[in-house]
């Protein structure tokens, strides 16, 4: 009697809308293939601790269009250490399985990683983080339905910006890399975009706000991801320098929950059914993504390695349309 074959599926790092659609689409797709799924609860921590629960067809109903993830996620640092890969190890030898889907960032494929080279289960990561900055794809889970979701908080922010003529500095997540500002800020209509890929010039943003004014501008949108700096003290140097009056608005976490859009739900049926197909053939320790429109997969480590780099003709873009 032939065994039939099982795969894990894992949500960890932070969350994303369309974590849930991602598991809905590798329980639905790994079934009519013939495959078993359990799903690991709250991260790395339930592959340690094997704690987990069968997921089948009925049971992933209901979660598309769902924001956070039914599994759970959480911080886990004894996965870092020798002992803690050892114990996710030994859980994935027990139970038998003949790949796992990771589905987070970069952070969680670097742990992916290291769990390959300590199992026999083949891995497969599925990108998702509202960051997008994940090497070897186009765009992550959960990215789209973020920008969406801070476009549609700064257009009421605008509103009263206008009607106070006063600056408005949002602050958008983005510790290390600037693509969900850039992003937000051109579909906003931002004056100033602030990534951490370029250094903040006061002078510079300075500058270009009493430019602004001379033209008739009295009210603005500085769009500035979180990771570049300490932006309430550049509201207070923009208030010093300026005539006009300076609010600061962060977004917080307002921008990784929510209603998955269309797009991030589509994405996450589409890398899932990549996931399924390439553990299905026996392959592994891939990461899935979108590139130049299409579905592919890039080696796992690779995707480790890389560093995505942030488009300098965005930017360019973002000056030209501020005028």
């Amino acid at each position: 009697m032939t065994q039939t074959r099982t795969i894990g599926v894992v949500t960890t790092g932070g969350d994303a809308p369309g974590m849930n659609a991602a598991i809905r689409a590798v329980t639905r797709v790994a079934y009519s293939k013939g495959l078993q799924v359990i799903g690991f609860e709250r991260g790395w921590e339930g592959l340690i601790n094997n704690n987990f629960r069968r997921l089948t067809p009925r049971s992933v109903g209901g979660i598309i269009q769902l924001g956070g993830t039914i599994l759970h996620t959480a911080r886990c640092p004894e996965f870092k250490t020798p002992e803690g890969i050892r114990k996710a190890a030994n859980t994935v030898n027990e139970h038998n399985m003949c790949g796992l889907v990771v589905i987070g960032g970069d952070g969680s494929f670097r742990g992916a990683l290291e769990l390959s080279k300590n199992s026999h289960a083949k891995m497969v990561g599925i990108p998702a983080t509202i960051d997008n900055d994940v090497y070897g794809t186009d765009e992550t889970i959960g990215f789209d339905t973020a920008v969406n979701t801070a476009v549609a908080e700064i257009d009421k922010i605008r509103d009263t910006a206008i009607s106070h003529e006063r600056i408005f500095i949002v602050e958008v997540m983005g510790r290390q890399r600037g693509f969900l500002a850039i992003t937000v800020g051109i579909t906003v209509g931002a004056e100033i975009i602030i990534v951490p890929e370029n250094k903040c010039e006061l002078d510079q943003v300075i500058e270009t706000l009493k430019r602004n004014a001379s033209k008739g501008k009295k009210a603005g949108i500085v769009v500035a991801a979180e990771g570049c700096g300490k932006i309430s003290d550049l509201a207070k140097q923009i208030e010093e320098e300026t005539d006009s009056e300076v609010r600061l608005t962060i977004l917080g976490y307002v921008q990784r929950g929510g209603s998955p859009t269309a797009r991030s739900r589509l994405l996450a049926s589409l890398f899932a059914e990549k996931a399924v197909e390439l553990l299905e053939e026996g392959s592994g320790n891939y990461a899935v993504g979108l590139q130049n429109g299409k579905i592919a997969c890039i080696p796992l480590e690779e995707s480790c390695n890389g560093k995505k780099r942030l488009d300098p003709k965005m930017l360019a873009l973002a000056d030209m349309l501020s005028i």
